[in-house]
């Protein structure tokens, strides 16, 4: 069958399989790579949409033999008018972060325009509910769409008025924004190279089994197949992690598997599909044994371990105890206990995990999509027994990570497959792989106790939290101590008693995600504050004001902060909305810059003039949607006065710039200290005459953070962190109990870019809003009872409320310009102010997220 169609103008005969999808055809065939796989073939996120015959159509469903006699129009088909307008109102709207999904959105936007003469911001809404966006919120994207829509429809083809001024405080554009927006910036799955083979993953079948044998030799035989590698091939220790060096790259005969994304064999072949097909040929006989699932279980059941070695399935224990106990007590009037639950959650980032390496001479150069080149570096070299110097990590800017991708994944796999085998190999995860193989958040069961005292001051509080880590160590001691260290919140309370518990089971494996643990402490806690209040007969906001963190006040693990803090701004900046609205939930949130707890952390930067007045700046943090970049050329445009088009970035692994993993809501302040130190030395060096002076010489900026103290510390003077931000929200129902709006003020020290800033707030909300109430990952003996994209419960457009950020800036002494951390804060609060609206409005509190029978 010869099918004839037009892509993007070009008259196509395709007489190939007639079942395959139109994505695999304009990806492969075509190497049109605009039309992105975030799920294919679930249908479930937009990426792909393309314009077929005038309608926006998901290309990973549309099969080729639909097709005969159309016309198909990817971003790369539109007009320049309409590319250069979709692409400044995307950008100057604030419209895209990672960028991932904008592509397939900006197809969908193109429909509606050509289709509906009088387009309402309801309708834009409408059109691109079949869409997925994991950072935004949708807000800004809407936003740029109508912007789109109004000068498309004036035929405006003059170009939006910059921001001459690209410094730090401006909205400065998103750095190679318009390139994100029309699919040209090349993320991994993107990458084709000469002679580029293709790798996929054996997974063990079952969460907890002994394998007896693994058998190859029919996916050998398999036409296409280049190697099957396995645990014997590693030249290095096969056993890689962050922390613990607990996860194999792949388990081998004899091998007690501890999860279901644990994996036994990597095929490598001339196309993905082939590979594909004989990962199905490898069988694995095992010794299937019952999963252990329940943490409380495991904790006590002690012989029956989930790692061979180990003495007790308890990961780690992190513990605060601090004040006068009997003082507390005999202070306290009016008391509450409660249990709480949160769920296992799906990050849902748009790009699944890919990986591109290449052999170079004796070591390997990785295109790595991964939220830290060094720690990926590190592990490499492990795997590849290999020094350091031979890894060459090159950060591709990602579709998002939220955490996700800070473990290891393919990135480990692709290099091995390429040092052993002398070619270019790519290895991704589809969606299902995905969700079963990289950590999540963690499950956590909590029980809090709290006392007041008459006048509803704090007295106490004593808090035990379990955390689910799974099946590997991942970050799960740190999520829990992270957990620990904030179950006070945003308040001064003299006496405090914390345990925390990372508890290891056959689950998939728990670690890093958005809010690292803060999240499902403060639900508890806010929990608990509203019971105390209705307890005591006390104004819920008041009582939050009077026992508000201050300069002066203490926090959970005993912080004395000593600038002035936010939070207390935050509350009356609500005070407003908190008073007109009916039904109404308050939550308060604290949340730290930097990993601290005793960690030496901090950043270095390399700044380069290569000609003229055109500089190069290197760092090792990863873009992933924040906008690290863009921040990294707001502080030189600030600091040296230069046109933000004479600014290059580079992230890689060559200028030795370890930053560790960007995490902990510190790249913006840790990389900009380093930028201005850089800058400093660049300016008493030119003395005022043109940067051509220095042409060619490297500056090196470094700002470290070595003041900190581990938990439970018992120095005088303690310092768990060197910075935190703060915020209130408030989440109001209508008469029929819906999310209508949620009010957020957050104090982000100094707002570096104020498009940016609302940007991540009110991304952040949309994830915390489906955290409250719609998202979970539901397992079964250990495995997903679903891995659909569609099934994790993320919000979509037409689910959103109404969001208002407010802006408080309450400067950091630590902070570079007096920044503090945004990219987790805005999410912390957001469950509880959720739970506590639900209460008001039907009495009934709510103990388990997601909570039951709500929407928006």
């Amino acid at each position: 069958m010869v099918i004839n169609l037009t892509v993007n103008g070009e008259c196509i005969e395709y007489d190939g399989d007639a079942s395959r999808s139109l994505l695999d055809f304009l990806r492969i065939d075509m190497n049109i790579t605009s039309a992105k796989d975030g799920c294919a073939p679930q249908a479930a996120c937009g990426c792909c949409v393309v314009r077929v015959d005038n309608k926006a159509v998901m290309a990973c469903v549309r099969s080729m033999y639909q097709l005969d006699g159309c016309k198909v129009v990817t971003t790369e088909g539109l007009s320049e008018m309409r590319k250069t307008i979709y692409a400044e109102s995307f950008v100057s709207c604030g419209g895209m972060q990672c960028g991932y999904c904008i592509p397939g959105i900006v197809m969908q936007a193109d429909c509606l325009i050509d289709r509906d003469k009088h387009i309402q911001r309801s309708d834009i809404v409408k059109a691109i509910t079949p869409h997925l966006c994991r950072c935004t919120g949708y807000v800004k994207i809407i936003d740029s769409i109508e912007t789109s829509v109004e000068r498309i429809r004036q035929d405006d083809e003059s170009p939006l008025i910059r921001n001459i001024n690209q410094g730090v405080g401006t909205r400065a554009d998103r750095y190679l924004g318009n390139e994100f927006v029309l699919g040209n910036h090349l993320y991994t799955d993107d990458m084709r190279l000469e002679g580029m083979l293709y790798g996929a993953i054996r997974f063990i079948d079952s969460p907890r089994s002994r394998i007896l044998s693994i058998d190859t030799g029919d996916a050998k035989e398999l036409e296409g197949v280049v190697a099957i590698l396995t645990a014997d091939d590693i030249p290095g220790n096969r056993f890689i992690g962050l922390i613990q060096h607990d996860w194999p790259l792949m388990l081998e005969a004899n091998d007690l598997s501890t999860n279901i994304g644990d994996v036994v064999a990597l095929v490598v072949a001339v196309s993905e599909g082939i590979a594909r097909e004989a990962v199905k040929l490898i069988d694995i006989e095992c010794e299937v044994m019952d999963p252990i699932t329940d943490p409380n279980k495991a904790i006590a059941d002690e012989s029956d371990v989930i790692r061979e070695g180990d003495e007790t399935n308890v990961l780690s224990r992190s513990r605060i105890s601090r004040g006068d106990k009997d003082t507390a007590i005999s202070n306290t009037v009016y008391s509450v206990k409660e249990s709480f639950s949160t769920q296992l959650i799906e990050h849902g980032f748009m790009e699944t995990e890919a990986a591109v390496a290449v052999r170079d001479g004796e070591g390997v150069i990785v295109y790595s999509q991964g939220q830290g080149v060094y720690e990926d570096r590190k592990q490499i070299a492990r795997i590849l027994n290999i020094d350091e110097s031979n890894v060459l990590v090159r950060m591709i800017p990602n579709g998002g990570a939220l955490g996700g991708k800070e473990d290891l994944t393919v990135q480990g796999y692709a290099a091995l497959a390429a040092f052993i085998l002398g070619y270019p190999v790519k290895v991704r995860l589809n969606r299902d792989e995905s969700i079963m193989m990289h950590p999540k958040r963690h499950p956590v069961s909590m029980n809090y106790d709290i006392g007041c005292d008459s006048d509803g001051l704090l007295t106490y509080v004593v808090a035990n939290f379990i955390g689910d880590t799974g099946g590997r160590a991942s970050v799960g001691m740190k999520v829990m101590e992270r957990c620990a260290g904030h179950a006070c919140g945003a308040y001064h309370v003299p006496y405090v008693d914390v345990d925390a518990y990372a508890v290891m089971t056959n689950n998939i494996p728990a670690g890093a995600m958005r809010g690292f643990g803060v999240n499902q402490a403060n639900f508890g806690l806010e929990s608990v504050i509203d019971m105390l209040c209705l307890e005591g007969g006390f104004d819920r906001w008041e009582f939050r004001m009077k026992n508000a963190l201050k300069q002066g006040s203490m926090t959970t693990t005993g912080q004395i902060l000593r600038d002035d803090v936010g939070l207390k701004s935050t509350l009356i900046a609500v005070k407003e909305y908190y008073d007109k609205a009916r039904f109404v939930g308050i939550s308060c949130g604290i949340k730290n810059t930097g990993i601290g707890n005793g960690v030496i952390e901090g950043s270095k930067v390399s700044l380069e003039f290569v000609r003229g007045d055109y500089v190069v700046v290197r760092h090792g943090w990863t873009e992933m949607g924040q906008g690290v970049n863009t921040v990294a050329v707001q502080a030189v445009c600030t600091e040296l006065g230069l046109s933000a088009d004479n600014v290059k970035v580079v992230i890689d692994t060559s200028d030795e710039h370890n930053t560790g993993m960007t995490t902990a809501s510190r790249a913006t302040s840790l990389l900009c200290n380093a930028i201005i130190d850089a800058c400093s030395q660049i300016k008493d060096d030119v003395n005022g005459q043109d940067y051509s002076v220095i042409a060619g010489k490297k500056y090196i900026g470094e700002w470290t953070v070595d003041w900190t103290n581990e938990l439970g510390s018992r120095d005088e003077d303690i310092l768990t962190h060197y910075s935190y931000s703060y915020a209130t929200q408030l989440v109001e129902l209508d008469d029929d109990g819906r999310i209508v709006t949620v009010v957020a003020a957050h104090d982000a020290g100094k707002i570096i870019n104020p498009t940016l800033f609302e940007g991540q707030i009110e991304g952040s909300i949309h994830m915390g809003l489906g955290y409250a109430i719609s998202e979970e990952l539901v397992l079964k003996n250990g495995v997903p009872d679903n891995t659909r994209l569609r099934k994790c419960g993320i919000l979509r457009a037409r689910e959103m409320p109404d969001i208002v950020v407010l802006g408080i800036e309450v400067p950091d002494s630590n902070g570079a310009y007096g920044c503090k951390g945004v990219g987790e804060i805005g999410l912390v609060p957001t469950a509880g102010a959720v739970a506590n609206a639900f209460a008001i409005f039907d009495g009934v509190r709510q103990t388990s997220l997601p909570l039951s029978e709500v929407a928006c």
